[in-house]
């Protein structure tokens, strides 16, 4: 079977295949929807309508997208938008993880995570630019607005890795390793989106600096900020964690933070693959975890033509019979990125 018909045929058994009143399908009945997940999903949609030109996988990208809004932009019960969120603007309140558990401070129990939504960024920058519809980066400017300094301590010096669903407290105090560099390079994007949409380079200075502050700079700064004294101190030794790094490095590569992670993760995902963090039974391993790491070196060519284009190659052959064995979402999902990033790829919009 071919990459595009695998693909195609995961992401069918995940969310449900095409019909005239399609749904994605839940995931678990108590909570339907997961936002890392299904961040992920709208993005490989996206892929296969670029692959496929189907517009079918279009609008299922559009309808995964409003699910998420009227689902994890509700309370658990669903009877109510999240703070101050509305029909019109609904992601003014955040979006909830989508645990199956209340809100709490376990993996397991709901509430938001800065991580989670900065992958809905994404997924909706894509969507923007791929659809042509501005509103969608709007919402994605929005939610940054939202939440950015709910996510930041009272001195604005560090972040909380999760919040509660109505965004009043941090339930984990300590500060996500990628959440800075991932927050600034989401918000550039963003912001670099709308600056193409609003024809930035053809107003006036004045109207540029009015532009500016309405478009994200308070928040960039912020963060530039966090990141200049943090960056130099990255290091890491997780297959997921490292994974991220090599994908938020590529975006960016001139910049200084982007070199640090390129530098530490590229050395992490070779001593991990070497000391055999990809070997095992597959019980004793995580796939999605791993994944993390498949796409992210598929980000950086000097990576994927040394050695790794033929170890994802392996570990795709590895984990094709095992994709469902340990969830029904996360892992075949993330399977799919792996197998053809497609958007996930800064330049990949500039090839179609």
């Amino acid at each position: 079977m071919d990459k595009i018909s695998k693909f195609e045929q995961v992401m069918d058994h995940v969310y449900g295949k095409y019909s005239t009143c399609w749904k994605p399908k839940p995931f678990i009945k108590s909570q339907p929807r997961y936002l890392w997940t299904d961040a992920f999903g709208v993005c490989n949609y996206l892929t296969l309508f670029k692959e496929t030109k189907n517009q079918n996988f279009l609008n299922q990208a559009s309808i995964l997208i409003d699910e998420v809004h009227n689902i994890l932009g509700k309370s658990r019960d669903g009877s109510k938008r999240l703070n101050s969120s509305t029909d019109e603007h609904p992601l003014n309140g955040g979006l909830r993880i989508g645990k199956p558990e209340n809100e709490g401070v376990g993996m397991s129990a709901d509430g938001q995570y800065f991580h989670y939504l900065t992958k809905w960024m994404f997924a909706l920058n894509r969507m923007a630019l791929i659809s042509k519809e501005v509103k969608y980066n709007k919402r994605g400017i929005e939610l940054v607005q939202a939440i950015h300094r709910k996510f930041c301590s009272a001195n604005k010096q560090r972040m909380f890795w999760k919040m509660s669903i109505d965004l009043s407290k941090p339930l984990v105090n300590s500060e996500g390793g990628l959440d800075t560099y991932d927050g600034l390079t989401m918000y550039l994007i963003l912001q670099n989106t709308q600056k193409v949409f609003d024809n930035f380079e053809g107003m006036k200075e004045e109207e540029k600096k009015e532009w500016e502050e309405k478009n994200l700079k308070p928040e960039i700064d912020h963060m530039k900020s966090l990141v200049s004294v943090r960056y130099k101190s990255y290091s890491t030794n997780d297959p997921l964690d490292a994974g991220e790094a090599l994908w938020l490095s590529h975006f960016f590569p001139e910049f200084d933070y982007s070199k640090q992670l390129k530098s530490q993760a590229s050395a992490a995902v070779e001593s991990l693959y070497k000391y055999g963090e990809f070997t095992g039974p597959p019980q004793h391993r995580l796939a999605f975890r791993e994944f993390g790491t498949t796409i992210g070196v598929q980000m950086h060519n000097d990576l994927w033509q040394k050695e790794w284009n033929q170890r994802v190659e392996g570990l795709h052959q590895f984990w094709d019979g095992s994709l469902y064995s340990r969830d029904n979402d996360i892992t075949p999902i993330m399977f799919c990125t792996s197998l053809i990033p497609g958007v996930f790829i800064n330049s990949y919009l500039d090839s179609q």
